[in-house]
């Protein structure tokens, strides 16, 4: 079934690249045939642009192509996802960012909040406007037969013509986990369109995930990594695979889709402009954009447990089942908006867009209940005698058997950007809520920058910050399963407020960024795994900063960041977090781009959180500190031509300096590994 399944994929990858490769050829042949380069003209294609939205109206905001070339070889390293993240160790398991301002806010369907670095997301999505068809097609693997990761991407994307693009794109990951009862698999795939006209601008895109993983709850015990030969009587040497663990028949698969859509209508004039000295054009100014745009999402999770046993041991409680678990999550959201928008730039004496918006969405979501466990049989109960059938715990008091619920909720908004002046820009979202528990919710977002001379470069600076007070998401208020049941209905709102600046200094190639935040009412998973909410506010602060050195092709990059938090209970956070890369960079026969170092991560030891399974959420910490030991990776990248590849063994330092590697207690961050990669741009 796995074979042709992985056959699947990669005739639908093939396709992909085949039709980039051949439309590529037909569109450029085109073009050689009409116009003709002359002797003044560059021969060469320009690289395009992309872009990401703005929500609800779908405004565009610029992005970075996806050209896989610094640093290539850290999509496989799962640890490396940010410089400081916490994770069950596994390509494509949970995991959570440990850098604070770099962690994104919890959403209405938190299950998928901890495989947000591997599932696609609107905020990932991408629109490409290209002059040639690309297809990036990527293949990471490594380990052995025991612990084997791989990972399939491809990014497709291409232009009918100058106001029509097209794309896809789809992500396969499967790791075998370099612990037992770890593995993960993750099949992602999607699509999206754009037209831009005089008149008329659309643009949509769909995506599906579907992130499966076994959890083991993490190994028995810390001393099989610590010290295995206290519990060996002697051995010292343990294979990973061998270590046992907590869980052994627990599983969580969370799967969903996206929708997006939005249409505008531009009004405006018609004005002549001057193309040469004989020779005038009319072009068309849009004043105003009237905008509709639909967000359709839904989320489903199940956790399963087979094992009574591992169970019992495992959680407090079972409230539903004691033989094994079945929890089923679902959810949906439909969202309608509108919007009016000046348009910025139609006059010089107006230098700044002014958007005004209204929203309808929907929420619903559907709890665990008895019926989905009545139909499945890893969960029939034994045959024969049933007197010692485990006894169930009762329901906690207060907590109601509301198994459906429903949100509505009314929001209006404005926007205001100035984009275009060559000094200063801005932006700035404002939102209110005026229905159901969102009536008081306030969300304004904001951000500036600038750009001056000195001594002979450009120095950039930006400033940016948010305010936040709202309603707690339905499921954090009431949810019910076998282990876990709430209902914290008289939570409170979260106000929440950041202000932060960044400082890019060219010359000498330092980025320096520092931030403070203020959150009340903040809501987080206790040591039991039940939201809690603290009375009082919490404050952050962070500072960074990232410096580049080079010499010649020898380069050292590095990245520090200073964390302060006044509640290590709610809010854990390393104090200092550390990246280092050193490598050379040089370019060999004129055509192979090589770069070959050695990285490291650190950062110092601290509370830190645990992770609890049956939720994929991540809950406070009795007294179980992680953090202090280096992970760091030796590798050798290069590109020839089209084509990309490295080397890399990662892990390189185990137990060189400490044996106490855990990201998360009692899950050990993977052993030393060989890996390798290969990227190919079918663009022609």
């Amino acid at each position: 079934m796995r074979f042709n399944k992985l056959i699947g994929v990669l005739a639908l990858v093939l396709a992909m690249a085949w039709s980039g490769v051949a439309y590529a050829q037909s569109l450029s042949g085109n073009d050689r045939i009409l116009t003709a380069p002359s002797k003044t003209e560059s021969p060469t294609f320009k690289p395009g642009n992309c872009w990401t939205l703005a929500y609800p109206l779908g405004a565009h905001i610029p992005a970075e192509m996806d050209t896989l070339t610094y640093n290539y070889q850290r999509l496989s390293i799962p640890s490396m996802v940010s410089d400081a993240y916490a994770s069950e160790g596994n390509l494509g398991s949970p995991g959570i960012n440990m850098i604070f301002f770099d962690r994104k806010r919890r959403t209405d369907f938190f299950f998928r909040d901890a495989i947000d670095a591997w599932a696609p997301s609107r905020d990932k999505q991408k629109f490409y406007n290209v002059y040639i068809p690309m297809t990036l097609l990527s293949y990471n693997f490594g380990g052995g037969r025991e612990t084997r990761t791989d990972r399939l991407q491809a990014t497709f994307a291409g232009n009918v013509n100058r106001r029509l693009g097209i794309g896809a794109m789809m992500d396969y990951i499967y790791g075998k986990g370099s612990y037992a009862n770890q593995a993960a698999k993750e099949f992602n795939f999607g699509f999206n369109t754009y037209y831009r006209g005089d008149r008329y601008e659309m643009q949509a895109y769909y995506y599906h995930f579907n992130h499966r993983n076994k959890e083991n709850g993490g190994i028995t015990d810390d001393l099989y990594i610590l010290d295995p030969a206290q519990l060996q009587g002697g051995v010292s040497s343990i294979t990973s695979t061998s270590i046992p663990t907590r869980l052994s028949q627990a599983q969580n698969r969370v799967n969903g889709d996206r929708l997006y859509m939005s249409h505008a209508l531009k009004l405006g004039f018609w004005r002549e402009e001057q193309v040469n000295d004989t020779l005038t054009r009319q072009i068309y100014v849009p004043v105003t954009r009237f905008i509709y745009s639909l967000d359709y999402s839904s989320g489903t999770h199940i956790f399963k447990n087979g094992s009574a046993a591992e169970g019992e041991s495992f959680w407090d409680h079972r409230y539903m089942n004691g033989f094994g678990t079945y929890d089923r999550t679902h959810y949906y959201s439909l969202e309608n908006s509108l919007g009016i928008e000046m348009i910025e730039g139609f006059n010089k004496w107006v230098p700044f867009g002014l958007a005004a918006y209204a929203s309808f969405e929907t929420q619903h979501f559907r709890l665990p209940t008895d019926y989905d466990y009545g139909w499945q049989e890893v969960l029939d109960e034994p045959e024969g005698d049933t007197s010692a059938a485990p006894i169930l715990d009762s329901w906690p008091e207060g907590v109601g058997m509301l198994r459906k619920g429903s949100r509505n909720i009314l929001r209006i908004g404005g926007r205001l950007t100035g984009t275009t002046h060559p000094l200063f820009t801005y932006d700035a979202d404002v939102r209110f809520g005026l229905s159901g528990d969102a009536v008081g919710d306030i969300d304004i977002t904001a951000e500036a920058g600038s750009r001056f001379r000195m001594l002979g470069d450009t120095v950039h600076i930006k400033a940016k910050g948010f305010f936040h007070n709202n309603s707690q998401p339905w499921l954090i208020k009431h949810y019910l399963s076998n282990h876990f049941a709430w209902d914290n209905s008289g939570f409170g709102k979260t106000r929440d407020f950041r202000i932060g600046g960044e400082l890019l200094i060219p010359w000498t190639r330092t980025t320096l960024s520092a931030g403070v935040e203020n959150i009340q009412n903040f809501v987080y998973f206790n040591a039991g795994g039940l939201p809690t909410q603290k009375s009082g506010n919490i404050q952050i602060f962070s500072a960074a900063v990232d410096q580049r050195v080079a010499a010649g092709i020898w380069n050292w990059d590095n990245r520090i960041t200073y964390q302060a938090t006044s509640d290590n209970v709610a809010i854990p956070l390393p104090a200092l977090t550390v990246y280092s890369n050193m490598y050379l960079k040089f370019t060999a026969f004129k055509v192979l781009h090589a770069q070959i170092g050695i990285d490291c991560d650190y950062y110092t030891r601290y509370r830190g959180l645990n992770y609890q399974p049956a939720l994929m959420a991540f809950t406070a910490n009795d007294d179980n500190p992680v953090g202090n030991f280096f992970f760091c990776n030796v590798y050798a990248t290069a590109k020839l031509y089209k084509v990309r590849f490295y080397v890399l063994y990662s892990h390189a330092n185990q137990g060189l300096f400490s044996k106490n590697a855990f990201s998360l207690p009692h899950y050990p961050v993977n052993p030393a590994k060989l890996q390798f990669g290969l990227s190919i741009d079918f663009a022609n």
